[in-house]
């Protein structure tokens, strides 16, 4: 089950430097192939990343574990990798484009910490060579690089904040120079409200932990204001939404057409639907909105990715 929890999670920004010689890579000397194309998922799933602990974490398969802190205690330190977040530009102006991620690290309580990392493609992989920062427990709602500048629109505790329950808006600009990462700016935005949820139209990608959406099957959810409208997955729906603070929120007057399809599309709009009714909370992981919901089963998570203007084909 995805667990608010999730929106706890450390994040580091990873920059990642591309050659823009070959995606696919070259031979060279000796007969062997020269990788120059941008670090592969696997790859990022796997490499070493310093600056998060004393020592360098071996990433494998998106994660790190350390021993316990006390011998057959639970409690341990962690990092990992966020999936679907990356960001690529040319940060030190030499030509090469470097393409930065988010990861998570936690020292196996309820405080975590995020940071910026940067890691070069070597001959012999990707290698870390900058780690700062970011913050503890910050939400990461998008980001961009312009100008060799890394931008990103975060949510935070602000100063009356518990470190639960962030409301701050921000916006954090780092540099690669010489001597690392240098956060440059940092300019507060705004209170978390619901108005940060319009722009994109949202796409879901999951109706909880270890439940994704099934092949062929697109439900989706836009916001205009205290209305809401969406397809999900046969049938278009239309609602109000409403806020009682930061992070809160809830729907109302759901109605749906009333089409007719062939499974998986009706069983996972019903569950979508019933699901979406219990909503209650909202926030960010990693550029995608999370929005949690109390059902008979328990608490649920949907998890949802943004749709640009250029990708969006007009449905709700």
């Amino acid at each position: 089950m995805i667990s608010t929890s999730d929106l706890k999670r450390p994040l580091i920004l990873a920059v990642i430097a591309v050659g823009t010689l070959s995606a696919c890579g070259g031979v060279g000397q000796g007969g062997q192939v020269e990788v120059t194309g941008p670090p592969t998922k696997d790859e990022l799933a796997n490499a070493n990343f310093a600056g998060l602990f004393d020592e360098p974490v071996q990433l494998v398969d998106g994660r790190w574990e350390g021993e316990p802190f006390v011998a057959g205690g639970a409690s341990r330190p962690s990092a990992g990798l966020v999936d679907h977040f990356s960001l690529s530009g040319d940060l030190d102006g030499e030509g090469f484009d470097e393409v930065v991620v988010l990861l998570w690290e936690s020292q196996g309580g309820s405080g975590t910490r995020d940071y910026l990392a940067v890691t070069s493609r070597k001959t012999n992989g990707v290698s870390n060579i900058a780690t700062a920062l970011i913050g503890d427990r910050v939400q990461v709602k998008s980001g961009w690089i312009a100008e060799g500048r890394i931008t990103l629109d975060v949510v935070r505790a602000g100063p009356e904040d518990a470190a639960c329950c962030p409301s701050e808006r921000a916006q954090i600009v780092w540099v690669l120079n010489e001597g690392g990462l240098e956060q440059i700016e940092e300019e507060v935005v705004g209170t978390l409200s619901l108005s940060d949820l319009e722009g994109p139209r949202w796409v879901l990608e999951a109706l909880d932990r270890g439940r994704p959406v099934p092949e062929g099957v697109e439900i989706g959810l836009a916001f205009d204001g205290d209305k809401v409208t969406g397809t999900g997955g046969c049938n278009r729906y239309f609602g109000t939404v409403s806020s009682e603070g930061p992070g809160n929120l809830s729907f109302g007057g759901m109605g749906t057409t009333m089409m007719a399809c062939p499974e998986p599309a009706m069983e996972s709009e019903q569950r979508y639907l019933k699901t979406l009714a219990g909503a209650s909370s909202y926030g960010f992981l990693g550029g995608r909105l999370v929005i949690g919901c109390e059902t008979e089963d328990g608490h649920v998570t949907l998890l949802f990715s943004p749709q640009t203007s250029s990708e969006n084909n007009g449905a709700g």
